[in-house]
């Protein structure tokens, strides 16, 4: 399909950033609007945790709880005594799959795929944490599935309900800053080991974990205490996404809606720490090229990563892109998206983007968005959300859709995800990048980063 025609699809889709609404029918399982919605978790403990009880407070009924950790699996029966128990979410899907409606997804990202695809796969409504996938194909399949069935779906980057983040949107769409000619984002992240080989130790399995479901459809490999599970696993590439996918899913919400971003022409890591074959590196730089968008001139973004400390200086924008935020801040902020126009500049400090500032040229600082002229003359197009799960429940009851649904979520964790891959083809290469089709036209060993080969029974 033509590019820009897909763009022009994306557009439409996400036009509900502008105050339009798609039309859904009431979609909960035979039921009428007010009866409950019977919900299955799969992951119940960090972020699974309170996406369980969140689901709860929205008026789910939560009938089945999952974790391959036994320890974690207990701890949250006692709040759900009536919920049944599983170790294994393939199993729970299909006991349960006709006394369900909706299910939520928080385990480790190399397991959001095969769950979420069985899931819409049986026409549940899905709440995923993020980053929505692990893989490109993944995110992909994930929007053509819930498209299909008309499903209701969430992403967890909770920071696009936010009043901030939808305002900032408005800002930039409205022209306070001008026509937008390049995006830097920064993160503190990794705050979990990364940068190094794997262990050669083999280490008992122990009695609580199922080390083997843990594993799913990844490759298998030894068990080795405290290297994976149980929050060390973000920065293995067979189970995780980096800084980039962990965090670009917040800090690239804001200034993807606000700048219309489609795929990506080209991709490159420009510079990085030391590169290992299974794992991310502790900083990188890496860079996006966009073309032109709906009147929009091409832009390039620039994503850097990397945990500031004593021994370690990551990558981040060259001072004099900065300076006028450090003067504001006092010092270099460890995280923060900055979007540069020919009238302006809008920057972020929050890794959800809930607050912002802007500089229109000639002003000698940056001042509070709510309280600039320019932006004060704005007026409100997105609708305000009634909180980031209570989305989800409405829409699953046929309202609205939900802000961070898998139309537009799948299509910035691809964005995103493209950059995991320019990391692992390695650095200086410019990936070319043909968006429809999922491939790179003069870096054919980037198709092996765009679908795994899934572990048998997980397929």
């Amino acid at each position: 399909m033509p590019s820009s025609l897909q763009r022009r699809q994306f557009l439409q889709r996400t036009g509900l950033a502008a105050g339009g609404i798609l039309g859904f029918p009431a979609i909960v399982r035979g039921q009428n609007l007010n009866s409950r919605i019977s919900i299955a978790c799969i992951g119940v403990a960090g972020k699974g945790d309170s996406d369980v009880d969140d689901s709860a407070k929205c008026g789910g009924q939560i009938v089945g709880l999952c974790d391959v950790d036994a320890r974690n699996l207990a701890k949250k029966a006692q709040k759900f005594p009536e919920a049944k128990k599983f170790s294994d979410f393939r199993q729970m899907l299909k006991e349960l799959e006709s006394s369900i409606d909706a299910v939520t997804i928080s385990g480790p990202d190399h397991m959001h795929g095969a769950a979420a695809m069985m899931a819409l796969g049986m026409g549940k409504h899905i709440y995923c944490q993020k980053p929505l996938t692990q893989t490109v194909w993944e995110a992909r399949e994930l929007r053509r599935l819930a498209s299909e069935k008309k499903l209701a779906t969430q992403m967890g980057n909770q920071g696009s309900a936010g009043d901030g983040l939808r305002r900032a949107v408005e800002v930039v769409q409205g022209g306070v800053i001008g026509a937008p000619q390049e995006l830097h984002v920064w993160s503190n992240r990794p705050i979990w080991p990364q940068g190094m080989d794997r262990s050669p130790k083999n280490d008992p399995v122990p009695d609580y974990l199922n080390w083997d479901l843990w594993l799913g459809p990844a490759a298998l490999r030894p068990y080795v205490e405290g290297a994976y599970h149980a929050f060390a696993w973000r920065g293995w590439t067979d189970f995780g996404t980096g800084a980039l996918g962990d965090m670009a899913c917040h800090t690239v919400n804001m200034p993807f809606r606000a700048l219309k971003l489609g795929y990506p022409t080209a991709v490159e890591c420009e510079m990085a720490s030391r590169i290992y074959s299974e794992t991310y590196p502790l900083t990188s730089r890496i860079r996006f090229e966009f073309p032109e968008r709906e009147g929009l001139p091409p832009l390039k973004f620039w994503w850097y990563d990397g945990a500031p400390n004593v021994d370690f200086k990551p990558l981040r924008p060259y001072p004099g892109i900065v300076k006028d935020v450090v003067a504001m801040a006092g010092k270099m902020p460890e995280s923060g998206a900055l979007i540069i126009g020919d009238k302006g500049t809008l920057f972020s400090p929050d890794d959800y983007g809930g607050q912002f500032f802007l500089q229109l040229k000639g002003e000698k600082g940056f001042t509070k968005g709510d309280e600039h002229e320019a932006a004060k003359a704005i007026p409100m197009s997105i609708p305000r959300s009634p909180g980031h799960n209570q989305e989800w429940f409405d829409m699953m009851k046929g309202g609205a859709p939900a802000y961070s649904n898998f139309d537009i979520s799948a299509y910035l964790t691809e964005i995103i995800l493209l950059g995991c891959i320019a990391l692992r083809v390695g650095e200086g290469v410019k990936m070319e990048w043909d968006g429809p089709n999922m491939k790179s036209p003069n870096c054919p060993q980037a198709a092996q980063f765009v679908k795994r080969n899934n572990r048998a029974g997980w397929i």
